[in-house]
């Protein structure tokens, strides 16, 4: 309700300044070839050039960084590290099938990534498989996949999706499916941003397993958000800050965001991994690699 009443709030503004439309004539001015553009046009066009000469510089930017966690070896190992968490092994290939409701309040998580139910990136996931694979064998769960987004519920997928989900996991097409779906939406982008921030292998690898875990979303909770608030506290390499000392500041944040879901939660993936390697030093990743998830060791030799 409260929504609501703000978006009734805001129409009144815009019906004045519909008004201010209709019976005040815009100012106008030539563009490069010698017509005429109205002012609100050439804001647009050039608010448009200045986006495409900011991503143009982003672009120079990731050009000239080194490969880090997009080299192959480095992908593979980053992929072995989500999965020590997520669940419980190294060998992340053998995850396509799985699926569970851990009962976190996102519905089933499943596959390589911990797709949920309840998060819409399982939903998006099997809409774009459906897209090119109409009859694969989880298409006839999407109309209660549309209904279940954002809840845990099951409703429509008991009995049988969990079933489903296994047998088309078996297909090449559908694993196939949730890698690209896992670098669109969580490690390209992670990769990406944290390039631009000025940050090695490491600093990839958290932003990688902050969005996996917390989600891309822009709310407190969610990657970005968790980012802008480390923002406030720290400058990052890109802006002349120390490394280390930003992620210090980063895994507190996300540390800090974890606990506030229940004071039991753990916190291993942070505490006795990824801080171990940044108190070590080790801000490329390099192997050979000994860390802790839930009280299991785990390590990846040289």
């Amino acid at each position: 309700m409260k929504r609501a009443g703000c978006l009734l709030f805001a129409a009144a503004p815009l019906v004045m300044t519909a008004a201010v439309y209709v019976f005040t004539p815009e100012s106008s001015a030539p563009d490069s070839s010698g017509s005429r553009v109205s002012a609100s046009e050439r804001t647009r066009q050039d608010a448009k050039a200045r986006a495409e000469a900011e991503r143009a510089a982003d672009e120079k930017v990731i050009a000239a960084a080194p490969p880090g966690l997009a080299s192959p070896e480095k992908k593979e190992l980053a992929q072995k590290l989500v999965a020590s968490a997520e669940n419980s092994t190294l060998d992340w290939r053998t995850t396509y099938g799985s699926i569970e409701d851990i009962g976190d309040g996102c519905g089933y998580t499943a596959g390589i990534i911990g797709f949920c139910t309840g998060t819409h990136d399982l939903r998006v996931l099997v809409e774009r498989y459906t897209k090119s694979h109409p009859d694969n064998g989880l298409a006839a769960y999407l109309p209660a996949l549309r209904e279940v987004d954002g809840t845990d519920s099951h409703e429509g997928l008991d009995p049988g999706f969990a079933e489903a989900w296994q047998a088309e996991a078996k297909v090449p097409a559908f694993r196939k499916a949730q890698d690209s779906e896992r670098d669109r939406v969580y490690f390209n982008p992670a990769v990406r941003l944290a390039k631009l921030d000025g940050l090695g292998t490491l600093g990839q690898f958290v932003y990688y397993d902050a969005m996996v875990h917390h989600g891309p979303g822009t709310g407190p909770a969610g990657f970005y958000g968790l980012r802008e608030r480390a923002l406030q506290e720290a400058d990052t390499p890109a802006e002349g800050g120390r490394e280390r000392a930003y992620l210090d500041i980063f895994l507190d944040i996300r540390r800090t965001s974890m606990k506030s879901e229940g004071p039991d939660r753990d916190t291993s993936r942070i505490d006795t991994a990824q801080r171990r390697f940044l108190y070590d030093g080790n801000l490329e990743l390099r192997t050979p690699l000994v860390w802790q998830v839930y009280g299991e060791t785990f390590q990846v030799p040289d």
